[in-house]
C-alpha cells in the first residue's frame, strides 16, 4: 500500500493526511465524503486513486435534474425484450461529485447501493463490483441549490475527510512543480482488506469504544448518539490506519484519528445546542477524553 500512497502524494500536494483516510476507509471498506472548498484537490484525489489502483472509475456530476436512473441505469426495449443497460454506479470507485445537489430520489438510489453494493431494477438485483467505493464531493460553503444529505445516508459514510487549504511549504511546490499521473500499482484491494481486518485491538480500545459509545448517547445536546454502525464503522477505520503504519495492534493513536473521521458527521446536534454554538467536533474530544482515549 505505501506504493499506492506514493504514488498519490506525487499527484495531490499538501494532503497527505486526506490520502491516509482515503486509503484507511478504501482498506474498511467503507465510503469516503470529501468536505472542502473548490479547488484542493478532491476530484483528483479520487480520479488518482482509481488510475493507481487499477479500479474502473465513473465520474457523475450531481444536478438538480438527475434522476435515479442516470446513476444506477435503466431498461431498455431491445428485439421483443427489455434489458438492462447498466448505468455509472457500475464501476469499481464512482464519484458522486457535489453529492449535496442531487434530489431525494437520486440521495435514496445511492443509498441502496452504498448499503447493499447492489441495484435492484425491473425486480432483479443486480451487484456491484468489488472493491467498490463510493467517493463523495460537497462544497461547505455552497448552499443555495443544494439538498441537506438525509441522516441515514450520512450514516453510511465510513468517513468525512476535511480538505484544507496547502501549507505554507506547498505552495511553491505547487505553483512550480507538474503533480505526476499515477501509473497502475500492483496492490491487490481484497487481500489488503482482508489483512487490515485481522489488526488486533485490545480489551481497553474496545471499552472505550463502548463507553465513548455510552456518553453520546447520553449526552443531551445531541438528537441521536453513535449507532451501532458508526462504532463498527470507527473500529474498522482504526485498524485499516494502524495497518497502514505498519503496527500490529491499534493503538490510542489510530483509535482517536479513527474517531475523527467515522463520528462528527454521525452525531446530530439539537436546536439548542446549535444555538448556544456547539459543535459535533468539540462534542466528540469531550467524550474521547471522558472516555480515556488521549
Amino acid at each position: 500500500m505505501w506504493r499506492l500512497r506514493e504514488a498519490l502524494a506525487q499527484a495531490l500536494f499538501g494532503q497527505e493526511g486526506a490520502i491516509e483516510a482515503l486509503l484507511a476507509t478504501v482498506l474498511a471498506r467503507g465510503h469516503a465524503l470529501l468536505e472542502g472548498v473548490p479547488g484542493l484537490g478532491k476530484t483528483l484525489l479520487a480520479e488518482s486513486f482509481a488510475r493507481a489502483s487499477g479500479l474502473s472509475y465513473r465520474r457523475v456530476q450531481f444536478t438538480p435534474d438527475l434522476l435515479p436512473q442516470d446513476l444506477t441505469g435503466s431498461e431498455v426495449y431491445r428485439e421483443g425484450t427489455f434489458q438492462f443497460v447498466k448505468g455509472p454506479i457500475f464501476a469499481q470507485v464512482v464519484l458522486a461529485d457535489e453529492i449535496n445537489r442531487a434530489p431525494p430520489k437520486v440521495q435514496s438510489a445511492l443509498l441502496e447501493a452504498m448499503q447493499e453494493r447492489a441495484v435492484t431494477a425491473g425486480g432483479m438485483r443486480y451487484p456491484l463490483p468489488e472493491p467498490f467505493l463510493v467517493v463523495a464531493t460537497q462544497n461547505p460553503l455552497e448552499l443555495e441549490g443544494t439538498y441537506p444529505l438525509p441522516e441515514a445516508q450520512l450514516d453510511r459514510f465510513a468517513a468525512k475527510i476535511p480538505f484544507r487549504p496547502p501549507r505554507r511549504e506547498v505552495w511553491l511546490r505547487i505553483l512550480t512543480e507538474e503533480p505526476r499521473v499515477p501509473e497502475p500499482q500492483e496492490v491487490d484491494l481484497l487481500k489488503a482488506q482482508e489483512e487490515a481486518k485481522a489488526v488486533r485491538v485490545a480489551k481497553e480500545a474496545l471499552e472505550a469504544i463502548t463507553h465513548v459509545a455510552f456518553l453520546t448517547a447520553e449526552d443531551r445536546r445531541l438528537r441521536m448518539g453513535l449507532s451501532p454502525r458508526g462504532a463498527k464503522a470507527w473500529l474498522a477505520l482504526a485498524r485499516a490506519l494502524a495497518y497502514l503504519r505498519g503496527k500490529p495492534l491499534v493503538d490510542w493513536k489510530e483509535l482517536k484519528d479513527a474517531a475523527l473521521l467515522a463520528l462528527p458527521h454521525r452525531l446530530f446536534l439539537t436546536e439548542e445546542a446549535l444555538y448556544q454554538g456547539e459543535s459535533a467536533e468539540g462534542i466528540l474530544q469531550e467524550a474521547l477524553r471522558k472516555g480515556g482515549i488521549p
